[in-house]
C-alpha cells in the first residue's frame, strides 16, 4: 500500500514537473517577441500607413504578435507581447480576453495599443491588472476603405488597432481585455 502511494506521489511530481518544463518551453523569448512586434508592426503600416504618424507620436506602444484563440472552456484569447517607449522595449506583457472568433483563414491576430501621452503611460504601467474599459479606455482606430485613419477614430489618450495577416479587423473589441506585466 505504501509503495502503491509512493509511485502515485512520484507519478504526480514527475507530471507536475514536466508540465513546467512544457509551459516554459512554448512561451516566447525576449527576442521573439520583439521581432515578432517589429514585423506586427511593420503589417499594421501595411493595413493602415497614416498608423505610421500615430506610432511615432505615441509616448508607448504595446504590440501584441500574436493573439492566440484558445477553444477549450469558454474560449478566449492569450498573447505575450512588449512595451516600446521610444522605440525601445523596457518590459513584456500578457493579455488575456474574450473570444474573438476569426476565421483561422485570417493567420496571425495582432493588437497594438498607443499610448498617446505621458500620463496615460505612467498610468498603465502603475496598475495591476490593467482592464481595457475599467482601468482605461481604449478608442478604437477605424480606417476607410482606402487605409486612411478616420480622423474622428484617431483622437483620446490611448489608442487601439486590431489586425490579422490579412486586414484590420476595427469591429474586434478590445473590452475587458486584461493585461499584466510579465517576467521575460
Amino acid at each position: 500500500m505504501a509503495q502503491l502511494l509512493s509511485r502515485r506521489w512520484f507519478g504526480f511530481w514527475l507530471l507536475a514537473l514536466l508540465s513546467l518544463l512544457v509551459g516554459s518551453a512554448l512561451a516566447d523569448d525576449r527576442e521573439s517577441i520583439e521581432r515578432k512586434s517589429q514585423e506586427a508592426l511593420r503589417k499594421l503600416r501595411i493595413h493602415a500607413p497614416e498608423a505610421d504618424q500615430l506610432v511615432s507620436k505615441a509616448s508607448g506602444v504595446l504590440v501584441f504578435p500574436d493573439m492566440v484563440e484558445m477553444g477549450f472552456g469558454e474560449g478566449g484569447r492569450y498573447g505575450e507581447g512588449v512595451l516600446l517607449v521610444n522605440q525601445e522595449p523596457v518590459a513584456y506583457y500578457a493579455a488575456t480576453g474574450g473570444h474573438h472568433d476569426l476565421p483561422k483563414t485570417e493567420g496571425l491576430k495582432a493588437e497594438v495599443v498607443l499610448f498617446m501621452n505621458q500620463d496615460a503611460l505612467v498610468s498603465f504601467r502603475n496598475t495591476v491588472n490593467w482592464k481595457v474599459g475599467v482601468s482605461g479606455g481604449v478608442t478604437r482606430v477605424h480606417v476607410d476603405g482606402r487605409g486612411r485613419i478616420e480622423s474622428k477614430q484617431a483622437i483620446g489618450p490611448v489608442l487601439g488597432f486590431t489586425f490579422s495577416d490579412r486586414q484590420l479587423t476595427p469591429h474586434l473589441d478590445l473590452a475587458g481585455t486584461v493585461i499584466n506585466r510579465i517576467a521575460r
